[in-house]
Order: structure tokens, then C-alpha cells, then sequence
């Protein structure tokens, strides 16, 4: 059987994604200009590394501010059915991210559902009719501090001027619903598929002109209600030991514990949660060593977190509205914002 060799990045390709993940938008030459190479050169590893599925730059809806119900979801499995369970739930437009867990039988998965009722569906409904499904926790997301947005900084390999000369100035308000139409829901689906999608393509989803298609976009990043997100499998990026971490933390601190835990460059996701494990992070470290000295040295620094379990992510499923043909990325059939 021929063995199926994983793709390789060298020091430039790693330096664009991270460039990407500062601004997925931003323009070949300005990345050119940023990172001293050609525009060619930029155009041609990115394209390379799109067209291997090994990268994705896509545009997604921070929820609270659309109107999402987001929840994250810890479902039990018979052994035999927890990969099948793990790719149907993949295959809804309604899950962001799903990967399988723990020893194979227990997959977590984000949802982002429109209405209460879709929600309730799927967790009162759907799941529990699936006879291999034996138990579901539901958590509600209540606060996000690192991921969206806020930008994972693992990678790590651009100089601070460089991060500088990239970065968008923050100018959403605080908490600002955003009522989205058709036509925006519409450049929402394009840019779920490539974040980088050119003004004309966008025009023609929402049948608007290219300059109102550029004003309504900025109009949503700078509201909050857009972000621009860099998918790429970690192990790509060097990183080979990922966890998720459930912290029991006293209600007092979780601000500040979660605070703290976002920025850490080991975690690209944190958020306080409903449940007697009130913080949930995912980390990923270079190994499990670089894993054990994060748990011990970082997180057993925070003397407010009280309890904490440790669950081993096996596979990642699907990726932030991507499904997962191992390292790569890969279009579902359907796809909803979110």
C-alpha cells in the first residue's frame, strides 16, 4: 500500500499563513511588501497550498452579533458508530467544528444554529434517535476570549513590524446586533468557501455593484459582524499534541483565568461555558512534552482553576465549516453561515 505523504511547509509558506491570519484579506502585493518577496512568489505558494486543500481562508459571522445560537456539544458513542456519527454531524450545515475525542467514542462538535428552534431540534430530536448516540451534554458558548477574531498566535514566525504593518485598526463597538439581508447573507455563503473571493464574484452573488459590494463588506468587518479566519490543519504548522481542557473555575475569576489562558500562544480557542466545567480551551503544543510542561508550568500557575480534564483530540472532522480529507480541506456538499 503506498503511503500517502503529508504536505511540507517551509519557512516563507509559514510566514504567509501567519500574514493570512493577520488580514485574509489583504492584497497579494501588500503581502509581497510585508514579507520582501515578489507578488508572484506570494500568488504562487498560495495558490499552491489552496489548490492542495492544505489552506483556506474563509469569511464566517461572529454569532452574537448575527444572532447565532451557539453551542458546543459532547456526545457519547458506542464504539463502532462514533466515526459515522462524527461525519453525519459533519455533513449538517449547522456545525462549525466536529472532531472525534477521548479513546474514539466521543466527539465534540460546535453548532451555530439560526433559530432556538433548530437548535432545540437537533439536541432533543435528531441526536436522540440515534440509538448509537448513548448520552449529549450541551453547553452554551458564553463568552469567547481567544479565537474568531481574535487571532490564534501560535505560528509565531513574523517579526512584530511585520505583524504591525498588517493589522486592521479595531473599530467595532461593543455588543452591537447586526441585522443581516439577503444580499449580505448571500456574500456570507461566498465567502464561507474563500474569504478571498474577488468584488466582481461577490457582485454576482448579491447582485449589487462592486463598490457597494466593497462598502457592505467593510461595513461588516468593521461591525464585528465578519471576521476573516486562516484554516490549516496545526500539525502542518509543527504542532502535533491537541487537547481540549475543561476547567472548573471559581465564577469570580473566570474572567481573568480566561483572559489569561487567551493568550497563550498554545491555545487558539477559549471560552467560558455553561456547566460545573465553566471553561473550555483547545491547546495544541509541539508535542506532548511542549503538552505536559504547558499543563503543569501554565495552566498550574492559575491558582483559581480548581479542576481540570484533559480530552485528547484523535481527528479533526470538519474545521470551521470545512470538512477534514486528512491534513486537508475540503468543500461540504451545503453550507449555511456560520
Amino acid at each position: 500500500m503506498e503511503t500517502i505523504k503529508e504536505p511540507e511547509l517551509d519557512g516563507l509558506d509559514r510566514m504567509l499563513v501567519e500574514a493570512l491570519m493577520i488580514d485574509g484579506r489583504a492584497s497579494f502585493s501588500r503581502l509581497a511588501e510585508v514579507l520582501e518577496v515578489s507578488d508572484q512568489t506570494v500568488i504562487r505558494r498560495y495558490r499552491r497550498m489552496r489548490t492542495a486543500g492544505i489552506l483556506r481562508v474563509v469569511g464566517l459571522p461572529l454569532g452574537h452579533r448575527v444572532g447565532l445560537f451557539e453551542s458546543w456539544l459532547r456526545v457519547q458513542c458506542t464504539p463502532d458508530a462514533a466515526v459515522a456519527v462524527a461525519d453525519a454531524l459533519a455533513r449538517r450545515p449547522d456545525t462549525a467544528w466536529v472532531t472525534l475525542n477521548s479513546g474514539g467514542t466521543e466527539i465534540h462538535c460546535v453548532t451555530k444554529a439560526r433559530t432556538r428552534q433548530d437548535r432545540d431540534a437537533l439536541l432533543l430530536q435528531k441526536l436522540p434517535r440515534t440509538r448509537r448516540v448513548t448520552a449529549v451534554s450541551a453547553h452554551s458558548i458564553l463568552r469567547t476570549y481567544i479565537g474568531g477574531p481574535a487571532r490564534w498566535r501560535g505560528p509565531d514566525v513574523l517579526t512584530e513590524a511585520q505583524v504591525a504593518a498588517l493589522e486592521r485598526p479595531v473599530t467595532a463597538g461593543p455588543g452591537l446586533r447586526v441585522k443581516l439581508d439577503e444580499a449580505e447573507l448571500a456574500m456570507l455563503a461566498t465567502l464561507s468557501h474563500d474569504g478571498r473571493a474577488g468584488y466582481p464574484e461577490l457582485a454576482r452573488a448579491t447582485r449589487l455593484s462592486e463598490s457597494t459590494v466593497r462598502r457592505r463588506l467593510d461595513q461588516l468587518r468593521d461591525s464585528g459582524a465578519l471576521y476573516l479566519d486562516v484554516e490549516i490543519d496545526p500539525l502542518l504548522l509543527g504542532f502535533e499534541s491537541q487537547a481540549v481542557l475543561l476547567a472548573t473555575v471559581a465564577p469570580g475569576e473566570l474572567a481573568a483565568v480566561g483572559a489569561a489562558i487567551g493568550r497563550h500562544r498554545e491555545v487558539p480557542f477559549a471560552a467560558a461555558i455553561t456547566g460545573s466545567a465553566n471553561l473550555l480551551a483547545v491547546v495544541v503544543c509541539r508535542d506532548t512534552d511542549a503538552f505536559y510542561d504547558y499543563l503543569t508550568e501554565r495552566i498550574g500557575a492559575l491558582k483559581a482553576v480548581q479542576n481540570v480534564e484533559v480530552v485528547p483530540v484523535i481527528r479533526t472532522v470538519k474545521r470551521a465549516g470545512m470538512l477534514m480529507d486528512g491534513s486537508r480541506l475540503v468543500d461540504p456538499p451545503s453550507q449555511v453561515i456560520g
